[in-house]
This record gives structure tokens, C-alpha cells and sequence, in this order.
């Protein structure tokens, strides 16, 4: 029983007043994002409160990071709305049923450490791009539903609320902690619009959030090949974007908290909890960065905040309507704007003249394609490519080769620098083949051969001295890198005491 509480993070330390307030306040702040990004992906509201539901229970108790919060993401909201559109909600549901497989499949093999690649001019560029497109999210609050811009009494009065709100989550930290901002914050403005009748948009102008528990539904769907053809693309983007959001957003927790998540556990629970609300009539999604810095600004650091944020909802959904319908927005769209200053990070603005231009241009990169294409999985493969091009070509231009002829004329090569696809063409050009003298040592005590790239230069090298009738030796090369080279017999000379034993990246078809 113990191993199980561990295994959960069940037994650790919690503040149950502080997780509860903060679970009650991530619940409200849910409600107006779960219903938008439902009506952006074309869905009824009630898909994405149920999807909400169902990603927050499940990830916030088997997740591998507690007080994360997981919900109906625009993320996803992007993907699915062409499939939505062509196909029905139905195959939307056999999606993220799909979906979840995939990601649970990705936690099973343990892919989620390879967030570790992400580097961090990405992640800058990841947090500042979601922290401008959740504060552009908030400005169609002050339109009027033809998309015109609010103006007059109706204007002033919704900056000042807003304006309100963000005081008081600013402020009354200063003062005392005994309650979250967040949630003071909402409920001062629920109350001043109640009792001096305020006439300002709430909740329920969005859409009408009254619903049932969350149905049971196998999608309606023709089990086919062509079937699987039509949703497979779709699942797999789902399930990286969803990946990639959820684990960005831990390593970002992780760093606020000072503690440390399981990558893998994590995928595992989304890829449950999109399989679950697959089935639960929800849209499916992923880790929400949003609210979750919502909660951890709070100070909840357990489960416990998750599952009562979770449970609330759905309480709201089926007993509280009436009353969530008329929570002023203005009070929603001020804690939304402080979440995204909160978001923003600040110190990346005095890197530049500090950084590479290299990473500077990464992290700009990365922002852009996430503000305007909002596609964050999108933003962080292109960072992470630019990011590896980079590194390969710098190291591509250190490799270097120190030349020397001992007492018996024998002319030495010795390698500096690590030798692999970017380095070939360098390193092919450091050898005068026609005047070098019958013997040669090429000695890679202080390289490292990386990948085939280099160990099919390594071939060619010993051909074109092969092929003049001179003899070549290759030292402190790996058994690994011996046993890949064609003439290997032939033309290594080797000190087994001396020799590395790393291994060479391969393809293996």
C-alpha cells in the first residue's frame, strides 16, 4: 500500500485549504478556455467541458507531475477542426481515442525524455509565444459580437474591471496569503457586477455550460481500413502536439516548483486520459500551461488541487450553471492577462547582445511561428531542427589535424574534433594523399567518430591511399568503428590496451 501511495505521490505533505481554493479557482478559469476552444474546433461547449473533465481527473492522479492541470486545448482545438468539419464528431472521437493509444504507446518506450533535446532558446521562445497568444485571446473580450470594438460606457467599463482584477492578483499577495488572488479576485467582481447590476458580458454570453455526467459513447464509426486511413494522420498530430505541449509545460512546472516529474509517467496518463474522453463524449487534449501556473502561483504543489479543480467543473456543469453562467468575463480576462505576464519570460529580453545571434534567432523563431501559425508542436520542431543545424555546423568547423613526421619519416595525422557528416568534407581535405610519404598514421586519440557519415570517409580515405600503393594505419578507433569499416584487416593497426569502446550512431534497417 505504501508503494502504491509513493507511486502516486499520494504521501507527500499538502496544504489541503491552499489545493482546494486554487483546485476551485483553475475550475472557473477552465470553464470560458474548455467552451472557446470547443467552438473553435466546431464542437458543442459540452465536448470540451467533458474532455476537461476527463484530461483533468485522469492526468492529476496518475500524471507524473503533480499540480499540473490538463484540459481541452487550443493546441488540439487546431488539429481536429478539418476532421470535425468533413467527417462528424464521431471520428473527432476515434481520433483521441487513437491519439491516447499513441501517446500511452510513446510513455510505455520511454520517448519522454527526449524533451531533454529541446533546447533552451526553445523553451524561451515556446513560453513567450503561448504567453502573447493567451493575452491576443483575451482582447476579443472587448468586441461586441459583430467583432466591432467596444466602445463608450460598455468599454470602460470592462478595462475597468479587468484593470481591477489584475490589481487585486497583484496586490493582495503583498498582504496576505491566507487565500488565492486568483480566486479573491473573481469573486470581488462577481460581486460589485451583482450588486450594482452591472451590464457586462459573463460566462454564459459565451454559451449555455448546463450538462449532464459525461455519457458513454463507443464512436459510431465503420471499423475499417479506410477508416484508420482517414483518422491515423490526425492522431498522430494530436498526439504530438499533445506530447509536446504536456512535457514542455512540465519541464516549465518543474523549474518553478524545484522538482522533478516523470516525463514517461506523464505521457501515459494523457494517453489514458485522451482514450477516456474519447469514450466520454469529450475532444480530447493535453497539459494546460495556462492554468497551470494558475495553481502552482497559488502555491499548490500536490494532486489534490487537480482532482477538486477536476470534480468542480463537473459539479459545474451539472448543478452550478446558473450561477458559473454569470460570472462577469472581465474578471476572467483579467486573471487570464495576469497569467500571461506571469508567462512572459522577462529575463529572455536581457539576453540579447548576451547570447549567440544563433540562439537569439531560435528563440524569435520559435515565437513568431507559435503567435501567428499558433502551432506550438510546429514552433518547437522547427527550434529544435535550427538548433541541431547549428550545433552541427560548429562543430563541424572544429575539427582540426596536427601533422608531424617521426624518425622513421613516417607522417603522422592526429585528429582533433568530432568527425561525422557536417566535418567530412574538412576532414577529407587535410590529407595531401600524392606527396605524403608510403606510410601514414591517422590517429583519432583525441576525435571521436560520430555516425556513418564519418566511418564511410574513413573508407574512402584508406581507398585513396590504397590505391597510390601506400599504407595507411588507423588508431584508437573503437571496436565498434573497426568492425564497420570495409578494409578494416587490412589497413587498422590497433592498440587494444588504448583503444575506445564507444559506439557509432547507425541506422539499423
Amino acid at each position: 500500500m505504501k508503494q502504491l501511495l509513493d507511486f502516486f505521490n499520494f504521501q507527500q505533505k499538502i496544504n489541503y485549504k491552499t489545493e482546494i481554493l486554487s483546485g476551485i479557482t483553475v475550475a472557473l478559469a477552465l470553464v470560458p478556455e474548455a467552451v472557446a476552444f470547443a467552438l473553435i474546433a466546431g464542437l458543442s461547449p459540452l465536448t470540451g467541458l467533458y474532455a476537461a473533465f476527463v484530461m483533468g481527473l485522469v492526468t492529476s492522479i496518475f500524471g507524473g507531475r503533480p499540480g499540473m492541470i490538463s484540459g481541452a486545448t487550443g493546441a488540439v482545438a487546431v488539429v481536429i477542426v478539418a476532421l470535425a468539419q468533413s467527417h462528424g464528431v464521431e471520428y473527432v472521437f476515434a481520433t483521441v481515442v487513437l491519439a491516447g493509444l499513441l501517446q500511452m504507446a510513446a510513455g510505455f518506450l520511454k520517448l519522454g525524455k527526449l524533451i531533454r533535446l529541446v533546447p533552451h532558446p526553445v523553451i524561451f521562445g515556446f513560453v513567450n509565444g503561448l504567453a502573447i497568444i493567451i493575452f491576443m485571446s483575451q482582447l476579443v473580450q472587448f468586441k461586441d459580437p459583430s467583432g466591432d470594438w467596444l466602445t463608450g460606457e460598455s468599454l470602460f467599463i470592462l478595462l475597468g474591471l479587468v484593470l481591477l482584477t489584475m490589481l487585486i492578483i497583484w496586490g493582495l499577495p503583498r498582504i496576505t496569503k491566507a487565500v488565492p488572488a486568483s480566486l479573491t479576485a473573481i469573486l470581488v467582481i462577481f460581486g460589485i457586477v451583482t450588486f450594482f447590476n452591472i451590464d457586462t458580458k459573463t460566462v454564459g454570453d459565451l454559451a449555455s455550460i448546463k450538462g449532464g455526467f459525461p455519457p458513454f459513447h463507443i464512436p459510431d464509426i465503420p471499423i475499417s481500413l479506410e477508416t484508420l486511413e482517414i483518422i491515423f494522420p490526425y492522431a498522430a498530430i494530436v498526439a504530438g502536439v499533445g506530447l509536446i505541449e504536456s512535457l514542455l509545460t512540465l519541464d516549465i512546472v518543474d523549474e518553478i516548483t524545484e522538482t522533478r516529474g516523470s516525463g514517461n509517467k506523464e505521457a501515459v496518463a494523457q494517453g489514458a486520459a485522451n482514450m477516456l474522453s474519447g469514450v466520454f463524449s469529450g475532444m480530447g487534449g493535453c497539459a494546460m500551461i495556462g492554468q497551470s501556473l494558475i495553481n502552482t502561483s497559488n502555491g499548490a504543489r500536490a494532486r489534490l488541487s487537480g482532482i477538486v479543480a477536476a470534480v468542480m467543473l463537473l459539479v459545474f456543469v451539472m448543478f452550478g450553471s446558473g450561477l458559473i453562467e454569470k460570472v462577469p468575463m472581465a474578471a476572467l480576462t483579467g486573471l487570464m492577462i495576469m497569467v500571461s505576464i506571469g508567462t512572459f519570460e522577462w529575463a529572455s529580453l536581457r539576453t540579447f547582445g548576451k547570447m549567440p545571434k544563433s540562439d537569439l534567432f531560435v528563440m524569435v523563431t520559435v515565437t513568431l511561428v507559435t503567435v501567428f501559425l499558433h502551432n506550438l508542436a510546429l514552433a518547437v520542431i522547427i527550434g529544435v531542427i535550427i538548433s541541431a543545424l547549428v550545433f552541427a555546423w560548429d562543430n563541424a568547423k572544429r575539427i582540426r589535424a596536427r601533422k608531424r613526421f617521426d624518425k622513421e619519416g613516417i607522417k603522422h595525422y592526429e585528429i582533433y574534433g568530432p568527425l561525422f557528416f557536417g566535418s567530412v568534407t574538412a576532414f577529407n581535405d587535410k590529407f595531401d594523399v600524392q606527396n605524403d610519404p608510403d606510410e601514414v598514421i591517422i590517429d583519432f586519440a583525441e576525435s571521436r567518430v560520430v555516425d556513418m557519415s564519418a566511418i564511410e570517409a574513413l573508407n574512402k580515405i584508406t581507398e585513396r591511399y590504397l590505391k597510390v600503393g601506400k599504407k595507411v594505419h588507423l588508431k584508437h578507433l573503437s571496436p565498434d568503428c573497426r568492425k564497420l569499416l570495409q578494409n578494416a584487416e587490412a589497413i587498422i593497426d590497433v592498440n587494444v590496451m588504448e583503444d575506445p569502446t564507444y559506439k557509432v550512431m547507425v541506422n539499423k534497417v
